[in-house]
């Protein structure tokens, strides 16, 4: 095998059967997406929701599987908390969110939103197979998965069992400290054989609502740099603005509530760029 290329992934014969229930629900979802960062506080969560919102918006059905397990965010974003799973005799069905996105996530098992999850690596990996292998999402254009930071245990679990992904999406801010990190995200795609869709910079500016005046607190090009540097697409810019915050905190997505505004604007262009990417030449 030559340096770099990704190893054949073996499974063990006591996940033999889970694997192949993983295989059979997959195979009714055409497009499989990771969002990833290597680290935490680039507004990751905020980019998958939004990203998996915009998706809907363009007519395509749409899964949002939030495997964090220690902190999920998704369901507060989109309004959800305080839902439950079902189960029923197929499996276990998820939420059903705004635009219709179908969102699964560890927030929807536990007591209340105080309650810690406290388990080691092996619980959290089971615990996602089982969401790969029990949930019944039903025929879907696109599952979008929002990883927690880093390259561990979950990252490395929707990696390996989530079959025929069409690639990761890595979301990074401007700052030279956060793309020192970031660049491992790719790194780790590459090595498991997963192409990279793209870099998105977060964050990316600030303009003044009272003068307009553009200000790059966080820097400015880091994102596109970074992609160009590690030879991988660069999908755009999302720009900061309060109310991404305050419709986060509200439970009501901000492409929808706030849809004329240039974040919102950029998050479907990217959009797009992804469609384009996953989609090609699909009738």
């Amino acid at each position: 095998m030559s340096q770099g290329e990704p190893e054949k992934q073996k499974f063990p014969e006591r996940l033999k059967e889970e694997v192949e229930r993983i295989k059979k629900k997959m195979s009714r979802i055409k497009h499989k997406l990771a969002v990833i960062s290597g680290k935490g506080g680039v507004g990751k969560t905020t980019v998958a929701v939004n990203l998996a919102i915009a998706l809907a918006m363009r007519g395509r059905e749409v899964g949002l599987l939030d495997a964090d397990i220690h902190g999920p965010c998704v369901p507060k974003m989109l309004g959800l908390m305080g839902s439950r799973l079902i189960a029923g005799p197929p499996g276990i069905f998820p939420v059903a969110g705004p635009m219709g996105v179908k969102v699964v996530s560890m927030a929807f098992l536990l007591p209340d939103e105080e309650t810690p999850v406290i388990w080691r690596g092996p619980l959290k990996a089971a615990a996602i197979r089982q969401f790969l292998a029990d949930i019944v999402w039903g025929p879907l254009d696109y599952l979008v998965v929002d990883l927690p930071p880093g390259t561990g245990d979950e990252p490395l679990t929707i990696m390996q069992f989530l079959p025929d992904m069409d690639g990761t999406i890595i979301v990074t801010v401007p700052s030279e400290v956060s793309q020192v990190v970031v660049k491992k995200a790719i790194s780790f795609s590459r090595k498991l054989g997963i192409p990279v869709v793209g870099v998105i910079e977060n964050m990316s500016g600030f303009v003044c609502p009272k003068c307009g005046t553009y200000i790059p607190i966080l820097g400015e090009g880091g994102g596109e740099r970074m992609a160009k540097k590690m030879g991988v697409p660069f999908l755009g810019r999302i720009p900061i603005d309060v109310r991404i915050c305050e419709a986060s905190d509200l439970g009501e997505p901000f492409i929808v509530k706030h849809k004329d505004t240039p974040a919102a604007k950029a998050f479907l262009e990217i959009a797009d760029k992804i469609r384009a990417f996953c989609e090609g030449g699909e009738g």
